[in-house]
């Protein structure tokens, strides 16, 4: 293969402009189309990348590509990952990667060995994960997790809830940092702006007591993306917007109760792309794969349970994922 991806991002609307930038931006891309069937979105694309091929369909360029970056509503990713894999091209299809877990299983029949499927859980990308496992590993005993993330109401992402929308985040870390499913799970949820959940609590149990607790909300009063332990170490305090950690041990730290410092601030959807083209040309697995996509969305379908029948929700331990 050549040392560039012929690539193409499909849709042009809130995160579609901006993959179309990074794609401009990296060496290994070769950005040769976007794909928009709304003529609004279309006359934008045109406007600002005038030398890119801006069609409807992506049947209009689909020999012309390697890959393909999806940032089309959620309720659309399945039919337009479906008909990339099928034509044997990469996929780097933003969270969550589909509706339901039915339809990974669907894609997985699909995707051959060959072709990468990387999904855009983004969050991963913060530097702090690797302190926060290396934190975990030296509780002594059972812990809490908190996460928090509440957004104003920004009218978009209004075809699927909160739960795909953002709590999907949390979930693929807690997924990441923690490395097993619950035990069981309890939701609540409330609709307020629209026919689907806007706002979602979740507490997740898992083995030996630990468990955590999960806000998501687009209809706060302001934006807020925190995560926070609490053990017989102390607190740990992470502000996700910020790039800061806060740290209230048992003990004090250089004659201080709480000590803060700072993470370096990453682009995280430069990284993913960077990431994305470097498993394609050197025949790597997708450094996000189809797996975390089913791990995350196996939880999700969970929840929606649980939201459905306002019961808790238990997870068969022996459940094993189809690799």
């Amino acid at each position: 293969m050549n040392q560039k991806v012929r690539t193409a991002v499909v849709g042009f609307g809130h995160l579609g402009k901006w993959h179309c930038q990074k794609a401009n931006e990296i060496d290994s891309c070769d950005f040769v189309a976007i794909v928009e069937p709304h003529p609004e979105n279309q006359s934008l694309a045109k406007e600002n990348y005038p030398d890119i091929k801006v069609v409807q369909s992506l049947s209009e360029v689909m020999s012309d590509i390697d890959a393909a970056i999806v940032a089309t509503p959620t309720s659309i990713h399945f039919e337009v990952i479906k008909d990339l894999l099928k034509n044997k091209k990469h996929v780097f299809c933003e969270k969550p990667l589909v509706d339901d877990f039915q339809q990974i299983q669907e894609l997985k029949k699909l995707k051959n060995d060959g072709i990468v499927l990387q999904v855009g859980h983004s969050e991963r990308f913060h530097k702090v994960w690797s302190y926060v496992k290396e934190y975990i590993k030296n509780i002594p005993s059972t812990f809490q997790i908190r996460i928090n993330r509440v957004a104003s109401f920004k009218g978009r992402a209004t075809d699927v809830d909160v739960v795909q929308d953002l709590m999907i985040h949390d979930i693929d870390i807690l997924n990441f940092i923690l490395e097993q499913k619950p035990v069981s799970l309890r939701s609540f949820g409330k609709k307020i702006r629209t026919p689907k959940f806007d706002f979602v609590n979740t507490t997740l149990f898992y083995k030996n007591g630990v468990f955590a607790e999960v806000m998501a909300s687009r209809n706060h009063v302001k934006e807020v993306r925190d995560f926070e332990i609490y053990s017989s170490l102390g607190c740990l305090y992470i502000d996700l917007m910020k790039c800061e950690i806060w740290e209230a041990p048992a003990g004090e730290i250089d004659g201080e109760f709480v000590k803060v410092s700072n993470y370096e601030k990453r682009d995280h959807l430069l990284l993913e792309q960077e990431s994305f083209y470097h498993s394609i040309l050197n025949n790597q697995k997708a450094i996000i794969s189809i797996k975390d996509g089913e791990e995350a969305i196996f939880i999700l379908d969970r929840i929606n349970e649980s939201l459905k029948s306002h019961t808790e929700i238990l997870i068969d331990e022996s459940d094993e994922f189809e690799h």
